[in-house]
């Protein structure tokens, strides 16, 4: 199944605060033999942010949508998320109870707003203030704080997707290439023959060059089944020797 996130809010894209969601996510799938497929970064535009989820939910994706689910006007996630179901805001009976917990007396309408979700969903529970997100048809939203949608990303991973954890062993090598040749298009040939002898495999090239311009690298390596990963690098390895580039492996 394809992971996926959406990740919301104006004052990242206008730079007033720095994305802490992508690195995290990957790193969170990643420990489970998994991998992020796409990210999207979105602000709190209503009509935009139905139209990206009712395309994500016609995919079938299991996405991990982050911000935007607060009580301020400014937040617009819960209210885009029920025109791409069809269905209106209610509030959420066990969202209700966390929230009664939260904040016992002091608990009044604007504050159960927290807890008005799209009809139908299920809630997701947040350690830190017991203020839930929610959760339908493998669309999780959590807070846009990384401190509550971590814990909460992990808890909906672990609970619903255990299954798809470490299906098959995987493993990454790469070779660090520098010298003359060590530039992608002068070894496009041998990626494109690695691709089509190892198929299932992941293969990347990362180049880069030193902050003088005067030393190319090129990182370049596969991903995947442990022996296959290892009968490629050995093709690799021996076909750099022969164009004469110096290899090291990649640290």
């Amino acid at each position: 199944m394809t992971f996926g996130a959406i990740i919301i809010g104006d004052e990242i894209l206008s730079g007033k605060r720095s994305d802490r969601h992508f690195s995290r996510i990957a790193e969170l799938l990643g420990a489970r033999g998994l991998r992020l497929a796409w990210v999207e970064y979105l602000g709190d535009d209503r009509a935009r942010l139905a139209a990206t989820l009712k395309r994500s939910l016609a995919a079938g994706d299991i996405v991990f949508s982050f911000g935007g689910i607060g009580n301020t006007p400014d937040d617009q996630t819960r209210q885009a998320a029920a025109e791409a179901l069809g269905v209106d805001l209610v509030l959420h009976p066990d969202a209700e109870r966390e929230l009664r917990s939260r904040f016992g007396d002091q608990t009044n309408d604007v504050r159960l707003l927290l807890g008005t979700f799209p009809r139908g969903v299920d809630i997701i529970p947040n350690p830190f203030n017991r203020i839930p997100g929610f959760r339908v048809r493998d669309h999780h939203f959590v807070p846009g704080f990384p401190q509550m949608a971590h814990p909460m990303v992990e808890w909906a991973l672990d609970t619903f997707y255990g299954g798809l954890f470490h299906r098959q062993p995987s493993v990454e090598k790469a070779f660090l290439l520098t010298g003359a040749n060590s530039y992608e298009s002068a070894l496009l040939d041998l990626m494109e023959r690695i691709v089509t002898e190892f198929p299932t495999l992941r293969l990347f090239s990362l180049p880069s060059i030193s902050d003088d311009g005067q030393r190319r690298h090129l990182e370049l390596g596969v991903e995947g089944q442990p022996a296959l990963v290892d009968a490629a690098m050995s093709s690799i390895r021996q076909e750099v020797e022969r164009r004469g580039i110096n290899w090291q492996w990649r640290p």
